[in-house]
C-alpha cells in the first residue's frame, strides 16, 4: 500500500477542501485533476458521494459539478499540450528524441483512433488524468475533444458520487479497494512502455543488421 500511503495527505486535503467549500471544492478539485495535477477523483467523488447521503446535496448536482470541472480542467491541459507542440516539441524535441516523425504518428493515431481514445480513457484511473495532453499535441479538433471529454466523464464522476452514496460512513473503504485499480491500471502502462522500448530497440537492431 505505498501509493496509498503517499496519496494519503493529497487524500485528506481532497477532503477538508470538499468538507469547507461543499460543491465549489469539487469544482476546484475536479478541474485540477484533469489539468494533470494528481488529486485522486476517487476521494474527491467519494466524499462528495457521502455528503450526499447526508442531504447537503443532490447526486446530480454532484454529477454535473464534477464532470464540468473535468471538462475545464481539460481544456487546460489540452491548450498546454497544443501550445508545447509549437514551443518545445516542434523546437527543441530532439533534445528528449522526439523526432517530426513521432508528432505525425501522435497526429495519425488521434485521426484514426481519437475518439474511442478520448471517450473511454476518461473512465480510467490514472490514463484520464493526462490523455488530454497527447490531444492537444496533436491538434485534436477542439470542440470533438470537448463533447467526447463530457460524455466520457459523466460516467466515472456519477459511478464515484453513487458509490460514496452507498457507502456512507463507509466511504474511504471503498476509496482503499479503488487503489487496486489503480495499481492494475499502473502495471499495465509499465508494461506497455516496456513493451514499446523492447520493440524499438529491436527494430533498430533489425535495421543495423540489415545495412551490414
Amino acid at each position: 500500500m505505498l501509493f496509498a500511503s503517499i496519496t494519503d495527505p493529497i487524500v485528506q486535503l481532497a477532503v477538508d477542501v470538499v468538507k469547507a467549500l461543499g460543491l465549489p471544492g469539487v469544482f476546484f478539485l475536479m478541474v485540477l485533476e484533469s489539468a494533470c495535477i494528481p488529486v485522486p477523483s476517487e476521494a474527491t467523488m467519494l466524499f462528495a458521494g457521502f455528503n450526499v447521503s447526508r442531504g447537503e446535496y443532490t447526486l446530480l448536482a454532484a454529477t454535473a459539478v464534477g464532470s464540468l470541472a473535468n471538462l475545464v480542467g481539460s481544456w487546460v491541459a489540452y491548450g498546454i499540450g497544443r501550445a508545447g507542440r509549437v514551443d518545445l516539441l516542434e523546437k527543441h524535441g530532439h533534445k528528449l528524441h522526439i523526432k517530426r516523425s513521432h508528432l505525425e504518428l501522435a497526429d495519425r493515431w488521434f485521426e484514426r483512433y481519437g475518439d474511442a481514445t478520448v471517450f473511454f480513457t476518461r473512465m480510467m484511473p490514472i490514463v484520464r488524468t493526462f490523455i488530454s495532453l497527447p490531444a492537444g499535441v496533436a491538434r485534436m479538433h477542439f470542440w470533438r475533444f470537448s463533447v467526447l471529454t463530457l460524455l466520457g466523464c459523466i460516467p466515472w464522476v456519477f459511478g464515484l458520487t453513487w458509490l460514496g452514496v452507498q457507502a456512507g460512513e463507509r466511504w474511504e473503504t471503498w476509496r482503499d479497494k479503488l487503489h487496486y485499480l489503480d495499481y492494475a491500471v499502473a502495471a499495465a502502462l509499465v508494461a506497455g512502455i516496456v513493451w514499446l522500448v523492447v520493440r524499438r530497440r529491436r527494430r533498430a537492431r533489425d535495421v543495423a543488421e540489415a545495412e551490414r
